[in-house]
């Protein structure tokens, strides 16, 4: 290999690097990761509701929001600023998980419904993700 394409390698190398640390929770960035995308603090104690929604989050949700709504490879943090209720209120939660929602913040694409959630599972796990926005400094 010549000097110039030994450069350019490692100018290419480097560019790709750059853009994965750059995309790690940027919601625009498409940079994937087997880690969570933020960092989740959890609150001391979870609310009865908030309990029985953790284990329907970890049932269904969690293979694509990660462990505690940190977010994954396979989907996006709910922890985090944009789906803070001024933003994302419980509502848009309900209407994702029964209709499903076309990727529009990040780029881990479109999330299926999720049909195997009844109503009250539902909310149930909405209580749980606001407890760790909460939690979270984000309310």
């Amino acid at each position: 290999m010549n000097k110039r394409n030994t450069v350019l390698l490692a100018v290419l190398a480097a560019g790709v690097g750059a853009a994965t640390i750059w995309g790690r929770g940027d919601p625009g960035g498409s940079a994937t990761t087997t880690e969570a995308v933020v960092n989740v603090t959890l609150p001391d104690t979870f609310s009865g509701a908030a309990r029985m929604g953790q284990r329907a989050f970890n049932s269904t949700c969690a293979a694509c929001h990660g462990a505690n709504a940190a977010g994954s490879d396979a989907g996006p943090p709910l922890v985090h600023r944009i789906y803070e209720p001024s933003h994302h209120g419980d509502e848009a939660f309900e209407l994702a998980v029964k209709n499903g929602v076309r990727a529009h913040h990040w780029k881990f694409g479109n999330m299926p419904s999720q049909p195997g959630l009844t109503d009250a599972d539902l909310s149930a796990v909405i209580a749980y993700v606001r407890e760790l926005q909460r939690a979270n400094g984000i309310d």
